[in-house]
């Protein structure tokens, strides 16, 4: 039986006004599909394209759960471990919005912000959104204790594995009931979110609504061969001609998204880019201009690929192809949002064709190089030596990483 709207899913009346006030009527599949399971407290695995509203999918149902609490609980109840400060951001308003109308009170928590008025926020919070470094800082504070929860969300667990956070994830375990409903969620599942999800969870539901690590239907995907020393100005022209007006570039690199910045402003295009050595104050600044229209592009390292979510957003651009394959599906996922349409164009350069039939690959799918008449890429060029796979290189360290051996820690 189809779910028509939200009522349908028993969701409490101060919940259904705040979807309604967001214009909120019918669950996407993710929800449907997911919300009864949450509601009912099992453990769920939860797959779904991104933009498809995995977010709501579970902060809902833990939402719901909270207010049949009477009275309120004054402890954290709720833990939501994100990978990046953008999408914790992200996570957190979404939370604030569907609460809106409930006593409930969220805190959000992340690195690269004062960490004292984060202190003040969680006092009181039944709802806790954080990346795993900071809330470590908080434990270790003892400003945040986690001894009540009874809800852990992974959101984007397989970028908080590629990102090296396990380590990190072991040690919240520790302070953090076996007694609980725990909730992983992610745009791409693979072997090692599996085996993970085996020490995590206990006898979860395995939702997923599309193919397994698919892009979204409604994106438009194209990519054109060109050299890599043409790639800018290919960029500046098609912005240009096409008069494209928000414009979201990826590049593997910072240097390069810096680079590229300043040399498109030279081309009469105002950009600024964003990654992860930049302050918590300018990237906030750099989106914030980006979302206004005050910047018409905006170059990013894929720190941003799992955080951001603008409305509307039309255009995506691989500069550069990512290293690992799923990155992919991430980057074009920040277009065609909640089923509009979107277009995902990928440069690609004679020494990145092996990158991209991993994306091949991990699509079950053939996407054509074209040309674009006036940048021909120069056939007389050879590659440079092929690198090593880098996804099985992951996948590999990855298995090392969840079977509890050593690896460095990174931010």
């Amino acid at each position: 039986m189809s779910v028509t709207s939200f009522s349908e899913l028993n969701l409490a009346p101060e919940l259904l006004s705040a979807l309604q006030a967001e214009n909120y009527h019918t669950p996407t599949a993710i929800q449907s599909q997911t919300i009864p399971l949450i509601l009912a407290g099992v453990d769920v695995m939860g797959s779904a394209q991104t933009g498809t509203g995995k977010t709501a999918a579970f902060v809902l149902p833990l939402l719901d759960n909270l207010l049949r609490e009477e009275p309120l609980p004054e402890a954290v109840k709720v833990l939501i471990l994100t990978p990046t400060r953008e999408l914790a951001q992200q996570v957190f308003a979404s939370v604030e919005r569907y609460a809106a109308n409930t006593p409930i009170k969220a805190a959000l928590a992340y690195g690269g912000a004062s960490i004292g008025p984060q202190i003040k926020a969680i006092k009181g919070a039944q709802v806790v959104v954080a990346t795993p470094g900071r809330l470590l800082d908080h434990v270790i504070k003892g400003s945040i204790k986690l001894s009540a929860i009874s809800a852990l969300v992974f959101d984007e667990a397989d970028r908080m594995l590629d990102m090296g956070f396990i380590d990190e994830i072991k040690r919240i375990l520790r302070h953090v009931p076996k007694q609980r409903q725990t909730l992983l969620f992610s745009a791409t599942f693979d072997d090692s979110i599996f085996e993970l999800s085996k020490q995590l969870l206990n006898d979860p539901k395995l939702v997923e609504v599309d193919k397994r690590n698919s892009a979204a239907v409604e994106v438009e995907q194209i990519v054109y061969a060109v050299d890599e020393d043409r790639k800018r100005e290919l960029v500046s022209h098609m912005i240009g001609m096409k008069n494209w007006q928000q414009v979201l570039i990826f590049t593997r690199t910072k240097q390069t998204a810096d680079s590229l910045a300043k040399e498109m402003c030279k081309d009469g295009l105002k950009t600024e880019s964003i990654h992860g050595d930049k302050s918590q104050g300018a990237r906030d600044k750099a989106l914030q201009n980006f979302k206004t229209g005050v910047t018409r592009v905006l170059v990013a390292t894929d720190v941003a690929a799992r955080g951001l979510d603008i409305a509307s957003l039309k255009y995506v651009i691989n500069y550069e192809l990512p290293y690992v394959a799923e990155d992919y599906v991430h980057r074009i996922g920040r277009t065609g949002r909640a089923g509009e349409t979107g277009l995902a164009m990928s440069l690609v350069s004679i020494d990145e064709q092996w990158l991209l039939d991993e994306i091949d690959v991990l699509l079950d799918t053939r996407l054509t190089p074209q040309w674009l008449p006036g940048y021909e890429p120069d056939l007389t060029k050879e590659p440079k030596q092929v690198r090593k796979n880098t996804n099985k290189a992951r996948r590999s360290r990855d298995k090392k990483r969840i079977l509890g051996q050593k690896n460095p820690r990174r931010r």
